[in-house]
């Protein structure tokens, strides 16, 4: 029989889709972070003393910071036998983990989806371990490396000043805060996002007559007892501390300017972030996200809180039960956003008004690099504008670590960006121009941006992986690369 038109279409539409799941799946299916074999890594085999290599400064990189970000570069260093010296200023390593977080914290993400993929979390750790479990595992992980030798603890980093620019970038000078000098062959600036307070800006906020602090100073319940306590934001810190505050106030309130997606850490007994799989296309992961949203929550307005007004993940999801939990039983009294502060009453936007003994202001942070001066990074809606998301523009070794957030826990990507790290800056070593440059002229240095509607670059973590797994592909070939965009009349 003569095949109908409509019956033709239809079986070559069956093909391209079939096709392109499949192409699509062998493209993203090794794309999966929390799910990278440690073998990939370069081993390390301990030595039975931790030395310092005996180098001048300008053969070395100088790493700031020994947070999670840090500690996991200091390993890749290690690994592939970068000699670097690195300065915290605070007195022990950890980061934001020994100094920021409050006592009852546990991470949000998974054990999986947390721990560094070239030294898992021990087995016995739960689904998602408490801050005190995670700072033995970062201790635990420096020991494994040996890396305390290279740390210089309560030292802060003043200035970091450029020597050339360019082809004839020569190193950089690094200020300690004691007035100490020292020049280095390249810089790595670790120094978190989790630190710079970012507050809000209300009428009379700055008079309120009652306590005030940010999320960053909450350490633990005694803060909030027998006080009417506010919490301005929806964020998990916020969340948190806003179930805290119905155990150990006198009341609870939440202020959201705006919806959230609420979302439980577990699902069907799994870690909900440990059900995301890189070969799920992001409108697939979205309906996962709404679905299991109205089949947990329902719709917001349940609660008296705003509905969501953007797509899940185009703002960092909040994954926390309990507060919409003890809305439901009272505990916490939800309320819009604030309209003016007078003494200690706060007015919200829908008319109502409380008195309050302390607010906590849970309002994010800010991307800070006080190291640098501004006319070496450019910034754009507060977020600096690097090559690649990692390396400064015009400069020989010159990264700045970890600025963007992930939808999960950072450290697989760590460990998988710190061993490109490592890979960079040996391959600055064959090249004239700065590989920031190069990056550019091959159009591929498109800086990370902010959504809209998220004051953070929020980052989806697989699109990094497969990021990161090709530019680790490229490497070899940037020296040919640079020699052709220089025969071009692309770099000068």
């Amino acid at each position: 029989e003569k095949v109908k038109m409509w019956e033709w279409v239809l079986g070559v539409l069956c093909v391209v889709v079939i096709a392109w799941a499949l192409v699509h799946y062998l493209v993203w299916r090794n794309a999966d972070p929390a799910r990278l074999p440690t073998s990939m890594f370069p081993s390390y085999v301990a030595t039975t003393e931790a030395t310092v290599e005996e180098k001048p400064t300008t053969e070395q990189v100088c790493v700031i910071g020994a947070g999670f970000s840090g500690l996991g570069i200091a390993a890749a260093f290690k690994r592939h036998g970068i000699a670097f010296t690195s300065y915290e200023r605070e007195d022990k390593i950890g980061g934001n983990w020994q100094h920021g977080v409050y006592e009852t914290v546990h991470i949000i993400s998974s054990r999986m989806t947390t721990e560094y993929k070239d030294y898992p979390m021990p087995k016995d750790y739960p689904d998602f371990p408490s801050a005190q479990q995670v700072i033995t595992y970062l201790n635990d992980y420096a020991r494994h490396y040996q890396l305390l030798p290279h740390i210089h603890l309560g030292i802060e980093v003043k200035n970091v000043k450029p020597l050339g620019t360019g082809k004839e970038s020569k190193g950089y000078e690094v200020e300690l805060a004691d007035g100490t000098k020292n020049v280095f062959k390249g810089v790595v600036v670790a120094n978190g996002h989790h630190w710079a307070k970012r507050f809000p800006s209300y009428k009379g906020m700055d008079a309120f007559e009652g306590e005030a602090i940010h999320s960053k100073d909450y350490k633990a319940p005694h803060q909030l007892r027998n006080k009417r306590v506010l919490v301005v934001g929806g964020g998990n810190s916020a969340c948190d501390i806003a179930v805290e505050a119905a155990r150990y106030g006198i009341e609870s309130h939440v202020s959201h300017r705006r919806g959230y997606w609420f979302l439980p850490r577990t699902i069907m007994g799994i870690p909900l972030v440990d059900t995301i799989r890189p070969w799920m296309p992001m409108w697939f992961q979205r309906f996962m996200a709404w679905a299991t949203f109205r089949m947990t929550v329902g719709w917001n307005s349940a609660y008296k809180l705003e509905e969501p007004d953007h797509a899940p993940f185009e703002h960092h999801p909040t994954i926390n039960s309990e507060l919409l939990h003890f809305i439901k039983l009272g505990k916490v009294h939800p309320h819009p956003d604030i309209a003016h502060i007078q003494g200690k009453t706060v007015h919200f936007v829908d008319g109502r008004a409380n008195e309050f003994d302390l607010i906590v202001y849970a309002t994010g942070y800010h991307i800070v690099l006080p190291m640098l001066d501004k006319d070496i990074v450019a910034y754009k809606d507060g977020i600096p504008q690097l090559a690649g998301g990692i390396a400064a523009f015009n400069y020989k070794n010159l990264y700045i670590f970890g600025i963007g957030q992930v939808r999960y826990g950072a450290g697989p990507l760590i460990t998988l960006g710190a061993d490109l790290l490592a890979r960079m800056i040996k391959t600055q070593d064959n090249l004239k121009h700065p590989l920031s440059n190069v990056f550019k002229a091959l159009g591929v240095s498109r800086p990370p941006q902010k959504n809209a509607k998220c004051a953070d670059v929020l980052q989806d973590p697989h699109k990094m992986c497969l990021d990161i797994m090709l530019a680790n592909k490229a490497m070899p070939w940037m020296p040919t690369l640079e020699r052709l965009m220089q025969t071009l009349g692309r770099l000068l």
